[in-house]
């Protein structure tokens, strides 16, 4: 057998598939890792949530983060659908009966960004620019824990979800997340580091115990004028420190619940605020 022949059939033996050109995103955070990787002109519609680059928000929209149109996504012919691990339990079956070609990304670690920037690059044929923008990446979070790394470390209780308006169904981060790698890298403590599933739920009660210097409330929702003032709501708990010394941060930043390469703005922006006695031209460049 020729060894041209031989390498085709191999190939096709062993599931070699052609680069997808109808590219469907299911999540922000995979719509900014295309772009990072230099896809981003082969994909043809994302979720209702994606925002970057500026693009993304001209193309035509598939749905939510569980629960996207499946036959507006069927009629647009993807040959390649992006998800999120955590998204695919809800979505993933539904694409394969449909036939069509899924590829589920992990999402919640540091190092899962990591992987779904090598994975992507790998399904859409750019493996040179995954590499390229991991290392970016890298060197950049490098930076900032060499900066912050002599630094006090607060301890850094981050709010990831609760009723809006009062602290009731308080979510945190806990080990196991990003979000903690990052406040990490960031130059901060979990005042809960015993806790392994990346996030959990806290009662107010808890919360007095672990008493954090610093509160990251992650804001999400519309902003209106009748949108809820994140400051007042902590003021229910006068005794914690972080609320006694005025170091509530509410964050209203997209990106920061974004596990792509956006993870770099996130770490600088909660360096700044761990740490404001550092200058923020300290900060720049890294």
């Amino acid at each position: 057998m020729r060894p041209l022949l031989f390498c085709g059939l191999l190939g096709a033996a062993i599931g070699f598939a052609a680069a997808p050109h109808r590219i469907v995103s299911a999540s922000p955070n995979l719509t900014e890792i295309l772009y990072g990787v230099g896809a981003f002109d082969r994909v043809v519609a994302v979720s209702d949530f994606c925002t970057y680059p500026p693009a993304a928000q001209k193309l035509p929209r598939v749905g939510g983060w569980s629960n996207p149109n499946l036959e507006k996504l069927a009629l647009l012919r993807p040959d390649l659908v992006i998800l999120t691990d955590a998204q695919a339990p809800f979505v993933e079956s539904q694409l394969q009966q449909l036939g069509v070609r899924t590829l589920v990304t992990p999402s919640r670690t540091l190092d899962d960004v990591f992987r779904s920037i090598a994975e992507i690059g790998s399904a859409t044929g750019d493996n040179r620019q995954a590499r390229e923008l991991a290392a970016q990446i890298r060197g950049r979070l490098d930076r900032i824990r060499s900066r912050s790394r002599a630094l006090p470390h607060p301890k850094v209780l981050c709010v990831v979800a609760r009723t809006p308006g009062t602290l009731h169904d308080l979510y945190v981060v806990t080990r196991g997340s990003y979000l903690a790698d990052l406040i990490a890298i960031a130059g901060g403590a979990l005042p809960n580091p015993s806790s392994p599933e990346g996030y959990s739920r806290l009662t107010a009660e808890t919360l007095v115990t672990l008493n954090p210097d610093v509160i990251l409330d992650l804001v999400h929702g519309e902003k209106t004028a009748l949108s809820e003032d994140p400051i007042r709501a902590w003021q229910d708990l006068p005794e914690l420190k972080a609320v006694r010394s005025h170091r509530v941060y509410p964050v209203v930043d997209d990106y920061v619940v974004h596990a792509s390469q956006m993870v770099v703005k996130t770490a600088l922006l909660f360096a700044r605020l761990l740490h404001p006695e550092v200058p923020a031209s300290e900060w720049e460049g890294q």
